[in-house]
């Protein structure tokens, strides 16, 4: 059944919890729409997972609509949701609508995330009355990386926590149809989420948000640049792959690859010329 911004109210007024992940190509996200997500994320995270960034910072609209286009095509019920990179809300806010409408309509996202609070509010207004669904998004905000001094937990004090509570319910006053909640201690993010009456979806804000999302590669084994504290790995697909890869050269090398059943065929008769 096809999920949308409904379905995640819908969801949560019943406590019915959220699944999301990332994914940022076709057949990754064809997987993880088969198994039964709620919603995917095409992150800006792809910046490191995937391109091989050291952050966000780098990504730029033409990159995120490329991966986006990708998603789209391998997903038939979960929502997608599509980041806007750095740099692409900040301006001015025709310029916001043009990059958000890109990711609608070409990339086919169903919605667009923003990262901020109060300093982002008008632009998370003017992409709502344009008719564009926005995720909003607070606490650690990998785009802010350098104000923060690196990637640290957020809200670990009365002034900070009060932040992000006013945050959070600026952006639900501003039209939000639900909030990512990334890298703070997990009674903050029970707070907010009590606080607010749109979905809370998780990522390092501990059991309490109505939702939860982790990047794939992250929690599949993929990416062992470094492992989040909040991240569990369901599988270690690295140890498997890296196997796949040594018997496939082993092979090749020992002449066994290909065999008979990888081999396409042909009349003996016709064959029998050439020689």
């Amino acid at each position: 059944m096809k999920k949308t911004v409904a379905t995640f109210q819908e969801m949560k007024d019943k406590n019915e919890k959220i699944t999301m992940v990332t994914s940022y190509d076709y057949s990754m996200a064809k997987l993880v729409d088969g198994a039964g997500i709620d919603g995917i994320l095409v992150g800006d995270s792809l910046g490191m997972v995937t391109l091989g960034y050291e952050d966000t910072l780098s990504v730029t609209m033409d990159d995120m609509v490329h991966h986006t286009k990708a998603v789209s095509r391998g997903v038939k019920d979960a929502f997608i949701v599509a980041d806007m990179p750095f740099l692409s809300y900040h301006l001015n806010t025709e310029e916001t609508i043009k990059n958000a409408g890109r990711l609608i309509q070409e990339g086919h996202a169903h919605a667009v995330k923003l990262e901020g609070g109060m300093d982002i509010l008008d632009h998370v207004k003017a992409i709502v009355k344009a008719q564009i669904p926005v995720m909003g998004h607070i606490g650690l905000t990998p785009q802010s990386v350098n104000v923060f001094g690196g990637f640290k937990v957020q809200g670990k004090s009365k002034e900070k926590i009060q932040q992000l509570i006013d945050d959070a319910k600026v952006l639900e006053d501003a039209g939000v149809f639900a909030i990512v909640i990334e890298g703070i201690p997990g009674e903050v993010a029970r707070i907010i989420t009590e606080e607010v009456s749109i979905p809370t979806i998780g990522i390092g804000a501990g059991k309490y948000c109505d939702g939860q999302i982790l990047v794939v590669n992250d929690m599949l084994g993929m990416f062992s640049d470094f492992v989040p504290k909040f991240v569990k790995q369901y599988k270690n697909l690295k140890v498997d792959i890296h196997e796949a890869f040594e018997n496939y050269i082993t092979e090749v090398k020992a002449g066994t690859f290909p065999e008979e059943q990888h081999t396409f065929k042909i009349n003996k008769e016709i064959i029998d010329e050439f020689k």
